[in-house]
């Protein structure tokens, strides 16, 4: 039987949900059950709400509003505290502003913001005296009457006189690729449609290089050239490995159009001509079992990251003429304490940006001597990244950087001198002051003797020592992806009503290197969730808190991370937000017609292999959802989500509601127009993180 079968009145344990002024005392709605037989290795699960994920069921779609009238009804009584967040956050924002403005080629270009606008404007300058702006695309133009929009930066044409730029309206992650005229304001009748919005131009001005993603699994796949004015696209390379994926990117030197094709432990690269794109691809190094490298063109020679027998990493060089690895000499050797994570080139210069103790720095050689210095920062706990460097031929270095207490930050850095020049750092209206917080990095003893380090920031007028501070904890842990300590105008909502707030830099992430994110992920996959349950432990144990007073959060991934935290230690917990949370880890896996599945067994490991089967199944939070009390809970999801399906989160809910003995909140609230990033404009995103924020300030008493 299918779920178009079923009954079409679903039962609800409750009546006239749409009614204003529905008191705490409604019934939440409950999912009905049919049972689905999910067999594998000999053993049958039995999955009771299998069949939401029919979107195309209008029972689906009933329940989901269902549980959103539900979330609006329980959380009613919060709306004046959700009113004074929202005004809070977006009263730290300074509404006309703009980014610092990048050189490439003849001008400067850069995003601004206007006053009331939720959306970009991307403008440039010439590189004169005097020159007056120019708007090479309005994003509100673009956004107007459209509950999403994500327009990413416009790839510019290498004689600048033309715009492609990457439009989608839907949430899942589909761009259809525009093309302006700069010259004339025209924008021509070429469309590209459903592409996955990464592009690069060839240096003839007229061909653009694409990628298409598989409309069912959305495995970006294949490369295309679009010539302006034809008809008919070609096709550059198709990956036919179903766990790789391809993507393309420019080299400094504006030479080559690099083709990547990636898998989580391998990697293969290919290069096009920019100046003759019409010649086929050529392989750099063909792909092997577990050797990832990334490459960048140094004029006349390539430099290569690769983890050949170098598990953190290491730089090697070779000459374009031969770009086989047999021909690769080391050049920054491999170092057990320091990751490097990626590296950039410039015509007299190298740098590495590396990551030793779980703090990021810059790691800069001079090409011509082989003089070595290093880019560094004093703050206990930061992130650090280099930031719009296009010009090949410069001897300055854009980075940017923040902290837990220290707004982002833009700084030109002479590579000669390490001199940092600060361009700008975004201001904070309002009352804040850096000085008025501390931020602080604490190492943890995890139950199996790893050192964990832990950020956290708080007040200074707290008392530490009260053992019932309000603690908002949060993490992701998965892809070897860094949970940094990123500022958050937002989060000062938080502080300023004496939250603690921590980030454990679990395994699974690379915040130590290469080896965390190893020790995180297949069948090691639960240090992750232990490290984080010692994490919040660790924080009691110093007397900062109680189990009364902690709300974790993750998203995604981050997500998995609470579901498992909730089965395996929902005592600690007052409350948890998952956001997206992908969940139901077994049966998800082990569908490849699911969306990005087969490029995932690296990470989480193939349950058709009865040993992955096994420990996937002892963690999957949907799986081991068992009759306890569990934390009061805030699950949010996109109908559109194309990363985490939104039955995933839905499925997890009404068992839950079926199975938990308490009296806690559960609530489920799905945005019905967006996909896994949520809202698009700069404003309506800060709804949610009100909602969030007083969903905890009302669990914990703070009702202003």
């Amino acid at each position: 039987m299918t779920s178009h079968e079923l009954s079409p009145v679903l039962v609800f344990a409750f009546v006239a949900l749409g009614l204003s002024g529905l008191s705490r005392a409604a019934e939440p709605p409950r999912a009905k059950k049919i049972p689905h037989k999910l067999e594998k290795h000999g053993q049958v699960r039995v999955d009771d709400y299998y069949w939401l994920k029919d979107r195309e069921n209008p029972e689906v779609l009933a329940y989901l509003n269902a549980e959103n009238d539900y979330a609006s009804a329980e959380m009613k009584h919060t709306e004046k505290l959700q009113d004074k967040l929202f005004i809070e956050m977006k009263g730290r924002i300074k509404e006309d502003d703009s980014t610092v403005p990048f050189r490439y080629g003849d001008y400067y270009y850069y995003k601004t913001y206007r006053k009331g606008g939720e959306y970009p404007v991307y403008a440039r300058k010439k590189a004169s005296p005097g020159a007056e702006e120019e708007v090479i695309l309005d994003v509100n133009e673009v956004a107007e009457g459209k509950a999403f929009c994500q327009v990413g930066f416009p790839s510019i044409r290498p004689d600048h006189r033309m715009i492609a730029y990457s439009v989608d309206t839907g949430g899942r992650r589909f761009f259809d690729v525009y093309f302006k005229d700069l010259d004339t304001g025209r924008l021509y009748s070429d469309k590209i449609e459903k592409t996955s919005g990464n592009m690069e131009w060839a240096n003839d001005n007229k061909t653009l290089f694409y990628v298409k993603q598989d409309t069912e699994t959305l495995r970006w796949e294949r490369v295309l050239a679009h010539q302006l004015g034809r008809a008919e696209d070609s096709e550059i390379y198709f990956e036919p490995d179903e766990t790789f994926e391809v993507s393309v990117s420019r080299s400094n030197t504006d030479k080559y159009i690099f083709i990547r094709s990636g898998a989580t432990l391998s990697t293969e690269y290919r290069l096009l001509d920019a100046d003759k794109p019409s010649l086929p691809p050529v392989v750099f190094q063909a792909r092997q079992p577990n050797l990832e490298y990334d490459v960048e063109d140094g004029g006349g020679s390539f430099y290569i990251l690769n983890n050949a027998d170098a598990r953190n990493f290491k730089v090697s060089v070779c000459s374009s003429s031969d770009t086989s690895k047999s021909s690769w000499t080391d050049l920054v050797a491999h170092r057990e304490d320091t990751l490097i994570e990626y590296l950039d080139v410039f015509e007299n210069w190298l740098v590495l940006k590396e990551r030793s103790g779980a703090q990021g720095s810059f790691h800069v050689f001079s090409r011509n001597s082989g003089a070595e210095s290093r880019i560094v920062f004093d703050e206990p706990a930061y992130l650090t990244d280099l930031g719009d460097n296009y010009e090949y031929k410069t001897g300055k270095l854009r980075v940017t950087y923040e902290s837990l207490t220290t707004p982002d930050s833009v700084y030109d850095i002479d590579l000669r001198t390490g001199e940092k020049n600060l361009k700008k750092r975004r201001e904070v209206l309002g009352s804040f002051k850096p000085g008025d917080y501390k931020a602080e990095r604490l190492w943890l003893r995890a139950r199996d003797g790893e050192m964990v380090p832990v950020s956290v920031v708080y007040k200074k007028s707290i008392d530490l020592a009260a053992g019932n501070n309000p603690v908002y904890i949060y993490s992701y842990g998965s892809y070897g992806y860094n949970s940094d300590p990123y500022f958050s105008s937002s989060r000062l909502s938080l502080l300023d009503r004496g939250f603690i707030c921590a980030i454990p830099h679990i395994r699974g992430g690379s915040e130590m290197g290469r080896r965390w994110y190893e020790e995180g992920r297949q069948l090691k996959k639960k240090n992750t969730f232990y490290d984080f349950i010692d994490a919040t432990r660790h924080l009691i144990g110093l007397g900062y808190t109680s189990p009364a007073h902690i709300y974790a959060e993750g998203g995604s991934a981050g997500g998995l991370l609470m579901g498992a935290v909730s089965n395996m230690a929902p005592e600690l917990y007052r409350g948890i937000l998952a956001g997206v949370p992908f969940v139901d880890v077994v049966t998800t896996m082990l569908d490849p017609d699911i969306p990005l599945t087969t490029g995932e067994y690296d990470e989480w490991g193939n349950p058709d292999v009865k040993e992955y089967y096994d420990y996937m199944l002892s963690y999957s939070p949907y799986d081991n959802v068992a009759r306890r009390a569990y934390p009061n809970l805030l699950i949010t999801t996109g109908l559109n989500d194309s990363q985490v399906q939104y039955w995933e989160p839905a499925k997890w809910a009404a068992r839950l509601r079926e199975m938990k003995t308490d009296k806690n909140l559960l609530l489920l609230k799905t945005d019905m127009d967006t996909g896994h990033g949520g809202k698009s404009g700069r404003f309506e995103a800060m709804k949610l993180t009100a909602f969030e924020y007083a969903f905890m300030l009302d669990l914990e008493g703070i009702k202003e």
